[in-house]
């Protein structure tokens, strides 16, 4: 956009109207924003992709057919405005893939971070989780990096020839993305947590879980900040500076880069998260990671995660054959109540369990859609009160409310969410805070702002008897199928 302004003596001022473009790569899908300068949302569109579930376990993506739908979009908003000044990618964090260092071409399909195929080979490594542990703050989990790498290495043999000698990088979707757009093999701290390969400590490879996992260091794209010249994509000028884990630039889009802040968003997946400024701190069964770095300094948060949000729902139209545009599980399920359980193991369960997949467990459900539905919805807001409880007894100071967003964010979950937690929440009505986030760190002066303080629904806790009787079947209910809380 051009803005003309006409001064005395027929001069003539041109100001142009900066853009910045906004990539969001997520579970199923790559969306993508054109924001001005005021946070105001000027183009945005989305491409879906495939989920393939080839064996149970097992969760797949073409990490081709990802890039591709991104370099689509990249090029439509660059047709919609020639007045891109930043360009910005949010990631989905635990999905890894081998691809060829020359050719940029994926070696091995994206494995998702539902995918816990590599559960079997845990108990190799379970006398050195607290070591682990104590160098990446991240629980022993098949989600991550280290067990898919040593996994795949161990049953392809062609592919442990190929890391043998040096043809292939190991990484996360999010650098197979900055490869494919800039030619730069790189990954920033946020998405690195991620691998149980890198300390968070030193913010390096550590070279004792590179031995562990049997991993080559060059097979491994370069540790940078999140904030960095990452290169110019697709032989354009535009300059990629940003590249975050996704869940990271959900809790930056709340205005959760104070201290103490703690923000959720409910999407796919589920995150609680808690900032705790550039002070590493670490609880048992719940994640440290990097929340933002620059080349000065690192900010951390600690995290919560919820392996099924929208995901339960996914996996319940398949369970219950319901058509997805019969589901509408926030109107379905408004006004039914029920006494029943629903122990979500499809795809495991994350904090504070940490427990691989196992076949879901239904306690006291009847054979009712709507009643297991139900069930399956309040299980995200146990798994929520289990993380804030972890929070408790770490005493960290919680604030009286939780600003939360995402898909999954809607009246029946957050009003059961507060109703166990006993706190209150606001909900962001703009729901697309992830591409907020990477918005607010391109455009510094909007960085450290919370754009939708005005634009918020409450939800206040109702406590009933009946609700905390709950609370106890499901913490009852996990005890009988021997699942703790991780105690490291």
């Amino acid at each position: 956009m051009l803005l003309k302004l006409t001064f005395p003596f027929h001069i003539t001022l041109v100001i142009i109207a900066m853009n910045y473009l906004i990539i969001d790569q997520g579970t199923s899908s790559t969306k993508i924003f054109l924001f001005d300068s005021n946070g105001s949302v000027l183009h945005t569109n989305k491409i879906k992709h495939k989920i393939v579930n080839p064996r149970p376990f097992h969760i797949e993506s073409d990490s081709l057919e990802i890039v591709n739908g991104i370099k689509k979009l990249i090029f439509e908003a660059i047709a919609f405005s020639k007045s891109i000044s930043g360009v910005g990618i949010a990631v989905q964090r635990s999905t890894f893939l081998f691809w060829d260092k020359t050719t940029v071409q994926p070696i091995t399909p994206a494995i998702s971070w539902q995918d816990t195929r590599s559960k079997d080979i845990l108990k190799d490594f379970d006398k050195f989780k607290k070591e682990i542990w104590e160098k990446t703050h991240t629980p022993l989990a098949p989600q991550f990096g280290g067990p898919k790498f040593t996994h795949l290495t161990r049953k392809i043999k062609e592919l442990n020839n190929k890391v043998k000698n040096g043809d292939v990088f190991f990484g996360p979707l999010s650098s197979f993305i900055v490869h494919s757009l800039t030619g730069n093999a790189l990954i920033d701290d946020s998405i690195a947590c991620r691998s149980l390969l890198y300390n968070i400590k030193t913010r390096k490879w550590s070279q004792y879980l590179l031995n562990l996992f049997e991993v080559p260091e060059d097979c491994l794209p370069r540790i940078v900040q999140t904030k960095y010249d990452y290169g110019t994509i697709l032989n354009t000028k535009l300059k990629l500076s940003i590249v975050i884990g996704d869940q990271q630039a959900a809790l930056i889009g709340q205005g959760g880069l104070k201290n103490n802040y703690i923000g959720a968003n409910f999407g796919t997946s589920g995150s609680i998260q808690y900032n705790t400024g550039t002070h590493l701190k670490k609880i048992d069964g719940l994640l440290s990671s990097v929340l933002l770095s620059n080349k000065n300094k690192a900010f951390f948060m600690i995290e919560g995660t919820i392996n099924a949000c929208n995901a339960i729902f996914y996996h319940l139209e398949i369970l219950l054959n319901i058509p997805h545009k019969k589901m509408k599980w926030d109107t379905r399920i408004q006004d039914t109540n029920t006494s029943g359980i629903f122990i979500p193991g499809f795809n495991g369960l994350a904090s504070p369990y940490w427990v691989s997949g196992f076949k879901n467990i239904l306690i006291d459900l009847p054979n009712d859609n709507d009643q297991i539905i139900r069930a399956a919805m309040e299980s995200i807001g146990f798994l929520t009160n289990d993380i804030i409880n972890c929070f408790k007894k770490k005493q960290l100071k919680l604030p009286q409310l939780i600003s939360v967003s995402g898909g999954a964010a809607r009246k029946p979950l957050l009003q059961f969410i507060s109703n166990v937690t006993g706190i209150k929440l606001h909900q962001c009505v703009v729901r697309d805070k992830t591409a907020m986030g990477v918005f607010k760190l391109l455009n510094k002066k909007l960085e450290h702002q919370d754009m939708s303080l005005s634009d918020k629904k409450v939800f206040s806790p109702i406590i009933a008897e009946h609700t905390s009787k709950k609370v106890f079947k499901w913490s009852e209910g996990l005890k009988k199928n021997n699942i703790r809380s991780v105690l490291l």
